[in-house]
C-alpha cells in the first residue's frame, strides 16, 4: 500500500539575512519539493508574477516522473503491536494479575474477551479506551501516560487488518537486550542533504513520514550552538564574524576540532557526568558536614579533556584501586562511588548507613551504565525486565567488601557516629617539602619550650609563694585553690595546673607559644589535600539476599555475579574490576546504547530513547533504532572515543538544521522526535551563569582546585547539629569561576542553580527537569551575580566601543548576548529603553550628572539583554 505525499500550499517562509526577503513555494516531491523566489516589494507583483511562476513550474512538473514514498502500512505484530501491549497493558492484564477479569498477554484470551473485534476498529473496546483523553476514568492504560499517537495508530491498523496474532508467535527479546550490530545505511531520495551517516537514518525516517528536513540554521546560530554544546561558553563577536564571512563546511569543521581541543571541553561535559555520579561537597542528611572529594571532580574534567576512552573511563571509576600498580589518578577515580550520601546523624546505625550506601552504588551503576531501574529488585524480582532479586544481590556483592565511611567513635555511645573516610592524601612534592621544613622548625622550638618548662617547674614553689604572681580576681578557680595549699599537698594534677598557669605568665614561654601556634597553622595549610577513595577489605564480607530489602533480614547467601539474562561475566576474580570489564565488554547490549543516547540528549534536548534512565520494557522505544545502534557501534569501533562521536554528530546536517518550527511540524511532531528541525531549549543552570559571566567579561578561566563560594543570601547554611560553617564569598575573581566549581552542599545547594533546576545530588540524576517559573526571572533580575554581570556588560560595551555611536554600541551588546545582529525593530526598542532610562534618571535628580545617567541607562539595557529568552536559550 502506498501513500502519495503532495505539497500544494503557497506560504511565506522567512529566511534569515535575505535581502530582499524570500518566498518559498512548495510543490510535489517530483518537482524537487520547493523553489525559492525573491519577494519583491510590490504586492501586485508578489501575488501575480509569483503565482504565474508557480503555475508554470507546476505545469513543468506534470511531465516529470512521479516520485512516491513507499510506506508499508501493514502492521507487524512482533515489531509494532506486542511491545506496545507489553509496555502498557500487561502490568494490569497479564500473567500476574487480570484486572476486571481481562487478560491481554495471550491470543485466545484477548480475542475471546471481545475487547478487540478483528477488522472492526470502531467496535473494539480496547481501541476506544486507548483513544480516550488523559484523565478520563476509563482510559487505558490507567497508570502512567497515555499511548503515543503513533502507537494508537499502529493498534488501529492492526485491528483493521484483522488483529492477526500468529499461532506460533514467541515474544521476541526486548530490543535493548540484543547486542547492537552496525546497520546498513538506508536508501534516501535526497542524498545531497547528507553530511554524515547519521543524516541517512534521519532523512530516511523523514521521507517515510512525508517530511523534509529544515534548512540549515544561520551561521550565527550554528556557531553559537556548537560553542555551547562543546565548551558551554559563547563565541566572541570576532569568532562569530569570522564564521559569518566564511560559513563553509571546512571552516565549521576546523572550529569543531578547535573546540574539542580546548580545556573548557572537559568542564562542560563533566557537569552531566557529575549529576550521574551524585557528586557533592557534603555528606547530606541532617548534619551535612563538608568533605573533600573535589579531586575526583578534577579527575573527571581532565579525563574528558584527554578523551580517555569510555571503557577505561568506566574501569577506573568502578575499580581503579584494583588495577595492577594502581596510580594515584586511578585511585582518585574511584571517588565515583564515594560520592554516595552518608548519614552521620546522631543515633544512626553504622551498618544501616553502610547498607544504604551499597544499595545506592548498585542502583547508580544500573542507571548509569545499564539504563535499568535495578532498584525494583531490592525487594522483589523486576516486574517487567529480566532481572531478579538474586541478580541484584549478586551485583551488590561486588561492592560489599569496601571499607565503611562512618562508624561509632565509642561503641557504648549510640550518638557517637562519625564520618571517617576512607581518604587518600594526594602527592604534592612542594607541600611535602614545606611540611617537613615547618615540622622540623616546630620540633626545635618545642624542645626549647620544654626546656623552659623544666626551668619553670624547678622554680614553681617559690613563684607560687609570691602572692603577687596570682591574681585572685582573674586567675582560674583551680589555680587559686591549688595555690592555697602547701607544695607538699599538691596532687600531680594540681601541680600541672599551676605550672600551666605559670607558663602562660612567662614572657619567653608566651613568645615561643605564639610561634608554635603560627607553625601549627602553617603546617596544617601545608598538609596534602585528601580525597575519598574506595579501599577493598583484606577479608571479603559474606553476602546475602536482603529479604524484602531489609538488610537486617538475611536470606540465601550469594556470591558476586552479573545478571543471568545478559552476557556472561569474563574470567577473573569476583571483584569490582571484573564487574567493570563486564560492563564495557563488547557483548554488553546496553552500555554503548545508553551512553550515546545520553550524549545525544545533551545536544538535542532529548535522547533517541526519550526515557534516558529506562531502556527496559516500560521505557520508550528508540525513535530511530538503526541510528541508535549505528552510534553505539561507531563508539565502540572508534576506541570508545567521546570526542570522535560528538564530532560526528555536530558535523551532521541533522544537527545543523534551523530550529524554526512550522505549523505543519508543530501538528505532526511538536516534540521534534523525528528530527525535522534543529534543537532549541533552555540552557542548564551552570551554563546560564557561565554565559552571563563570559558575556560580561567577568568569567575566570582558572581550572581545578577546591570549590568556590559565590555570593548567596546569608543564613542559608544555618543548621542544627554537626559542624557550623561561616559562608564567606570567595575573594576576587575566584567567585567568578565556572559553575562546575561552585560548592555543592546537599542540605542547602546554591539557590541560583536550584531555581534553574539544578539538583542537590542526593541521588543519581540521569535527566534534569526543565521548567519555566517566575523565580527564574527574579533570579536573573536580582541575584547579585547577574546584577554584577549586567554592570560589567555595560562597562565592557563602552570600553570596547568607546568612540562608536549609540546604535553601534547597542548592536555590539546585542551580539555579545545572542551572537547575531539585532534587526531594526529590536535596535529601535533598545534605543528607546536607553533614552527612557536616561531621561528618567535625569528627571528624578537634576544634580545627577550626565555620566551617571548614561551608566544607569546602560545598566538597564544590559539587564534587558541578559534576561532575553534568546540569551539563556541554546538555539
Amino acid at each position: 500500500m502506498f501513500r502519495q505525499v503532495t505539497y500544494n500550499r503557497l506560504r511565506q517562509y522567512p529566511f534569515a539575512n535575505s535581502d530582499p526577503p524570500l518566498f518559498l513555494l512548495s510543490f510535489p516531491p517530483q518537482c524537487g519539493g520547493r523553489m525559492i523566489f525573491p519577494q519583491p516589494q510590490s504586492t501586485r507583483w508578489r501575488f501575480g508574477h509569483s503565482l504565474l511562476l508557480a503555475v508554470l513550474w507546476g505545469t513543468l512538473c506534470v511531465s516529470l516522473p512521479r516520485v512516491t514514498f513507499a510506506e508499508d502500512t501493514t502492521s507487524d505484530f512482533g515489531r509494532d503491536i506486542y511491545p506496545v501491549l507489553q509496555k502498557a497493558c500487561f502490568e494490569c492484564h497479564g500473567a500476574e494479575q487480570q484486572k476486571g477479569g481481562l487478560r491481554l498477554d495471550q491470543r485466545e484470551e484477548l480475542l475471546d474477551s471481545g475487547t478487540v473485534v478483528p477488522g472492526q476498529p470502531n467496535d473494539s473496546e480496547l481501541l476506544r479506551r486507548l483513544m480516550l483523553p488523559k484523565g478520563h476514568a476509563e482510559i487505558m492504560p490507567a497508570i502512567g501516560n497515555p499511548l503515543e499517537k503513533q502507537e494508537v495508530a499502529a493498534i488501529h491498523q492492526w485491528i483493521t487488518d484483522g488483529a492477526h496474532w500468529p499461532d506460533d508467535f514467541t515474544p521476541p527479546p526486548h530490543w535493548a537486550y540484543v547486542k547492537p550490530a552496525r546497520p546498513t545505511l538506508p536508501h534516501v531520495a535526497n542524498p545531497t542533504w547528507i553530511k554524515s551517516p547519521i543524516d541517512a537514518f534521519v532523512l530516511h525516517r523523514l521521507e517515510r513520514e512525508g517530511l523534509a528536513p529544515s534548512p540549515p540554521a544561520s551561521p550565527e546560530k550554528r556557531i553559537r550552538r556548537v560553542y555551547y554544546d562543546l565548551i558551554g561558553l559563547p563565541p566572541t563577536p570576532q569568532e562569530v564574524n569570522d564564521f559569518v564571512a566564511d560559513p563553509s563546511d571546512q571552516h565549521y569543521a576546523q572550529i569543531v576540532d578547535q573546540l574539542l581541543a580546548r580545556p573548557q571541553f572537559g568542564e562542560r561535559w563533566a557537569r552531566p557526568w557529575l549529576d550521574l555520579a551524585r557528586y557533592a561537597d557534603s555528606h547530606g542528611f541532617q548534619r551535612d558536614d563538608l568533605r573533600d572529594i573535589w579531586p575526583y571532580r578534577d579527575w573527571v574534567i581532565q579525563a574528558m579533556n584527554d578523551d580517555m576512552p569510555f571503557d577505561q573511563f568506566t574501569i577506573e571509576q568502578i575499580a581503579g584501586d584494583l588495577l595492577p600498580d594502581a596510580s594515584e589518578s586511578q585511585r582518585v577515580a574511584t571517588g565515583f562511588h564515594r560520592c554516595a550520601p552518608t548519614n552521620c546523624e546522631a543515633g544512626s546505625l553504622p551498618e544501616e548507613t553502610r547498607a544504604e550506601q551499597i544499595i545506592d552504588r548498585v542502583n547508580t551503576t544500573g542507571s548509569v551504565w545499564l539504563g535499568t531501574t535495578l532498584e525494583c529488585c531490592q525487594c522483589h524480582d523486576h516486574k517487567y525486565d529480566p532481572f531478579s532479586s538474586r541478580d541484584y544481590y549478586r551485583l551488590l556483592a561486588f561492592f560489599n567488601s569496601t571499607k565503611r565511611e562512618a562508624d561509632l567513635t565509642n561503641p557504648k555511645t549510640p550518638s557517637s557516629i562519625q564520618f571517617q573516610g576512607p581518604s587518600m592524601p594526594l602527592a604534592n612534592p612542594e607541600r611535602e617539602t614545606r611540611h617537613a621544613e615547618l615540622t622540623e622548625q616546630r620540633s626545635e622550638i618545642d624542645q626549647q619550650q620544654q626546656a623552659r618548662r623544666k626551668v619553670l617547674d624547678d622554680t614553681l614553689v617559690d613563684w607560687v609563694a609570691d602572692a603577687t604572681h596570682i591574681d585572685v580576681k582573674s586567675a582560674p578557680k583551680p589555680v587559686i585553690a591549688a595555690a592555697k595549699k602547701v607544695a607538699e599537698e599538691w596532687t600531680e594534677k594540681e601541680r600541672t595546673t599551676l605550672l600551666d598557669y605559670y607558663a602562660k605568665q612567662d614572657k619567653p614561654s608566651q613568645k615561643r607559644q605564639k610561634k608554635l601556634n603560627q607553625l601549627d597553622k602553617q603546617i596544617k595549610e601545608a598538609e596534602p589535600d585528601t580525597t575519598l577513595v574506595m579501599i577493598e577489605l583484606e577479608k571479603p564480607r559474606s553476602n546475602y539476599i536482603y529479604v524484602r530489602g531489609d538488610y537486617k533480614t538475611k536470606g540465601d547467601q550469594v556470591e558476586p555475579g552479573t545478571p543471568e539474562h545478559l552476557h556472561p561475566m569474563p574470567d577473573g576474580p569476583p571483584n569490582r574490576l571484573t564487574l567493570a570489564r563486564w560492563l564495557v565488554a563488547r557483548d554488553n547490549p546496553l552500555v554503548a546504547r545508553v551512553v550515546v543516547n545520553r550524549w545525544w540528549a545533551q545536544l538535542f534536548g532529548q535522547g533517541l530513547v526519550t526515557t534516558e534512565e529506562d531502556f527496559g520494557i516500560k521505557g520508550e522505544p528508540p525513535t530511530h533504532p538503526e541510528l541508535l545502534d549505528w552510534l553505539a557501534v561507531e563508539l565502540m569501533d572508534n576506541g570508545w572515543s567521546r570526542k570522535q562521536l560528538l564530532r560526528e554528530i555536530v558535523l551532521s546536517a541533522t544537527y545543523q538544521q534551523s530550529s524554526r518550527i512550522t505549523p505543519k511540524l508543530r501538528q505532526i511532531d511538536d516534540q521534534n522526535k523525528l528530527l525535522a528541525r534543529g534543537p532549541r531549549f533552555r540552557m542548564d543552570a551552570e551554563m546560564i551563569r557561565d554565559n552571563a559571566l563570559a558575556t560580561s567579561g567577568l568569567l575566570s578561566d582558572k581550572q581545578f582546585g577546591p570549590p568556590i563560594r559565590p555570593y548567596q543570601p546569608p543564613g542559608i547554611w544555618t543548621k542544627v547539629g554537626g559542624q557550623r560553617y561561616n559562608y564567606q564569598v570567595s575573594p576576587g575573581s575566584e567567585q567568578h569561576r565556572r559553575g562546575i566549581y561552585v560548592v555543592l552542599k546537599r542540605g542547602s545547594p546554591y539557590p541560583s542553580f536550584l531555581n534553574f533546576d539544578g539538583t542537590a545530588r542526593l541521588a543519581c540524576t540521569v535527566e534534569r527537569s526543565r521548567t519555566n517559573t517566575p523565580l527564574q526571572a527574579l533570579t536573573l533580575l536580582n541575584d547579585p551575580v547577574y546584577v554584577e554581570a549586567a554592570q560589567a556588560l555595560a562597562s565592557r560595551v563602552r570600553a570596547d566601543r568607546p568612540d562608536a555611536e549609540l546604535h553601534a554600541q547597542l548592536q555590539y551588546a546585542f551580539q555579545l548576548c545572542t551572537a547575531r545582529q539585532p534587526n531594526q525593530a529590536e535596535l529601535a526598542t533598545l534605543e528607546q529603553l536607553y533614552y527612557a532610562q536616561f531621561q528618567a534618571e535625569r528627571a528624578g535628580d537634576d544634580s545627577l550628572n550626565e555620566e551617571n545617567a548614561k551608566n544607569a541607562a546602560w545598566y538597564a539595557v544590559a539587564t534587558a539583554l541578559l534576561n532575553l529568552h534568546e540569551t539563556i536559550t541554546k538555539d
